[in-house]
């Protein structure tokens, strides 16, 4: 059982992108991984914070931690101060117990596992599409193919996301991280023919197609 994350890469402040290629995935153990959504800051720091905690919890465990543990500990910090943070964090990886393990740690603290997660501005738009389209017991590439898809489709229709699309797969061997660029991803509405149909005016529209 396996563990996979997909992001996109467009940090903005308003109608202002500010940064086009940022990461928001981030290691906060061996194995263990948060998605960030939200304001940058907090949840950077907050990232940091649990960082920081899961170290120390290792060296006085031994062993590594469980993606439990970091999934509470993320949920404890944004419940304790859920009038002060904008954080919406996704917490995934593997860990001897429980193999791939997936939890979403929402606005206001929460802490909800789950088979498959997705949240900031663009999962709005494809709840629909995640459900029609997963399946238990994918492979890694199949599964690499439906987050990326996912990903794109968010990208084409929210303001608030873009740029790349980075995935990691955690597994008990190694943790593999990949980006796909603007020209490689599967979809886009600019490739989509209907979409050309509809943004010009002279062009008839078959709704048959």
């Amino acid at each position: 059982i396996n563990a996979e994350y997909m992001g996109d890469s467009r940090t903005s402040i308003g109608n202002y992108v500010a940064n086009r290629v940022s990461n928001k995935v981030t290691q906060v153990a061996d194995r263990i991984f948060c998605c960030r959504s939200g304001s940058a800051a907090d949840t950077q720091a907050v990232a940091e914070m649990i960082a920081y905690y899961l170290e120390y919890h290792s060296m006085e465990k031994g062993d590594l931690p469980q993606v439990k543990t970091a999934a509470t500990m993320f949920q404890q910090i944004c419940y304790q101060n859920r009038n002060a943070l904008s954080a919406g964090i996704l917490v995934a990886g593997w860990d001897k117990k429980n193999g791939g393990c997936v939890y979403s740690v929402p606005l206001g603290g929460a802490c909800i596992p789950a088979k498959y997660v997705m949240a900031g501005s663009g999962s709005s738009y494809i709840y629909g599409w995640c459900d029609a389209n997963y399946k238990e017991d994918m492979g890694k590439e199949e599964a690499l193919a439906f987050c990326r898809s996912a990903i794109s489709h968010a990208l084409s229709r929210d303001g608030s996301s873009g740029g790349v699309i980075r995935t990691v797969v955690v597994t008990e061997e190694s943790v593999e991280e990949a980006t796909v660029t603007w020209p490689n991803i599967p979809f886009c509405l600019e490739k989509d023919p209907h979409y050309a149909q509809l943004t010009n005016p002279t062009t008839g529209i078959d709704v048959n197609a």
